[in-house]
C-alpha cells in the first residue's frame, strides 16, 4: 500500500514502513484527533472523562479505580486524576464497599446521568458525528477492524 498516497500528507514520507507499525502509528494518530474533537465537542467535560463515565456505566458493579483502570486501559494514577476532576463536577461519587470496608467504589451521579442522557451515543448531534466518523465502512469491514484490534489486545496483554 501507498501510505503517502493514502494519507494525502505531502510533508511525511512513510517510505516503505511495514503495515504493523504504520497501523500503531495510524491509532495513535487517530486516537489524538478524536481526543481533540471530543473535547471540543464537550463543553462541560473532557473526552477522557466521557469515556470514564461510560467505562463506571459498563460495570455490572460500581467498579474501584483499579478495576476502571482495566476497563479503561490507562493507569490507576491517570484515572484517579480523572475521578478527582469529575468529582469536582459533581458526576461522580464514591461509595465504601459493603462487602470489603477497605474499598471504594465509584458511582456515576444524577448529574452525570442527565448529562450521559443530553450527549450519549443516542443523542442526534453524537449519533451524526459517529455516522460521519464511520461513513463508507461496511459492517464486514468493521467486525474486522474490532477483531484486529481486540487480537492486537490480547497479545499486548502478553507483553
Amino acid at each position: 500500500m501507498d501510505y503517502d498516497k493514502e494519507m494525502n500528507m505531502s510533508g511525511v514520507e512513510f517510505g516503505n514502513m511495514p503495515p504493523q507499525p504504520f497501523l500503531l502509528g495510524l491509532l495513535s494518530a487517530f486516537d489524538n484527533r478524536f481526543q481533540a474533537a471530543a473535547d471540543a465537542f464537550f463543553k462541560e467535560i473532557t473526552w477522557k472523562q466521557f469515556f470514564a463515565i461510560i467505562c463506571i456505566n459498563l460495570c455490572k458493579e460500581p467498579p474501584t479505580i483499579n478495576e476502571l483502570s482495566d476497563v479503561m486501559g490507562s493507569s490507576h494514577q491517570n484515572v484517579k486524576q480523572i475521578l478527582l476532576r469529575l468529582e469536582k463536577k459533581g458526576f461522580i461519587a464514591t461509595i465504601t464497599d459493603e462487602r470489603d470496608k477497605r474499598k471504594q467504589r465509584i458511582i456515576v451521579t444524577d448529574a452525570a446521568r442527565a448529562f450521559m442522557e443530553e450527549n450519549d451515543n443516542n443523542g442526534e448531534q453524537s449519533g451524526r458525528i459517529i455516522g460521519q466518523i464511520f461513513e463508507g465502512i461496511d459492517e464486514r469491514s468493521l467486525s474486522t477492524t474490532i477483531q484486529t484490534i481486540m487480537k492486537m489486545e490480547r497479545n499486548l496483554s502478553k507483553i
